[in-house]
């Protein structure tokens, strides 16, 4: 099922994205209370001892440090990025614009995470039937965004959109492949208005996930 349109795919900057992330960027792209809520997600959610898929990962992957994976596999667009990631037990880097196809087993990793960068995706249909053949039977998709990004590199749709809709369009890419359980969405808005937080009057990043399950 195609979800996006041409023009929704596009981006301000056109420029290779290996060139954009070329230098490493040891910063956290969300504020603490993000971070907080995201690992207690993963705590709830992933199971110890399980092989888990960081997708478009970088220096830090916000696993809860008291549990303990089979495997980590990080995936980026920068090396060094991921060779600081204390949480890795192996990376790959991949421009998955170019190449969506991913170098991994079928139903070999029992969770697959995307933390703020599902943005980015230009073929998001093609990723997330990589995401569903990766995946075991009952393995575990969670992708979770705020309202950051890199706006030159984010696409048309994303851009464009509101919170709300972006969390629409993300349920859409699960459901835009045969598989995938019907998305459950974790909302959590910013508390204050948007043209309050533009004047830089703190609220805490709003906090979103659409987790769902290869069946």
């Amino acid at each position: 099922m195609i979800v996006l349109q041409p023009t929704q795919r596009t981006k301000l900057d056109a420029s290779d994205d290996t060139q954009f992330y070329d230098m490493p960027r040891f910063v956290t792209h969300v504020d603490d209370g993000f971070i907080q809520q995201l690992t207690d997600l993963y705590r709830e959610r992933l199971q110890p001892n399980t092989r888990i898929l960081d997708l478009m990962s970088s220096w830090v992957s916000h696993l809860p440090d008291e549990v303990s994976f089979a495997h980590v596999e990080g995936h980026g667009l920068n090396q060094e990025e991921l060779a600081r990631n204390p949480r890795l037990n192996h990376s790959f880097v991949q421009d998955l614009n170019r190449d969506p196809k991913l170098p991994l087993a079928d139903q070999s990793f029992d969770a697959v995470l995307n933390t703020v960068s599902v943005q980015y995706l230009q073929y998001p249909e093609a990723i997330f039937h990589e995401i569903h053949r990766v995946l075991k039977p009952g393995g575990i998709a969670i992708v979770s965004f705020s309202n950051r990004m890199f706006y030159q590199k984010a696409i048309q749709i994303w851009r464009d959109g509101t919170e709300a809709s972006r969390v629409e369009l993300v349920q859409s890419y699960f459901r835009a492949v045969p598989g995938f359980s019907e998305p459950e969405v974790i909302a959590r808005p910013a508390q204050i208005p948007a043209w309050l937080q533009m004047m830089g009057l703190a609220g805490g990043d709003p906090f979103y996930a659409v987790i769902a399950s290869r069946q």
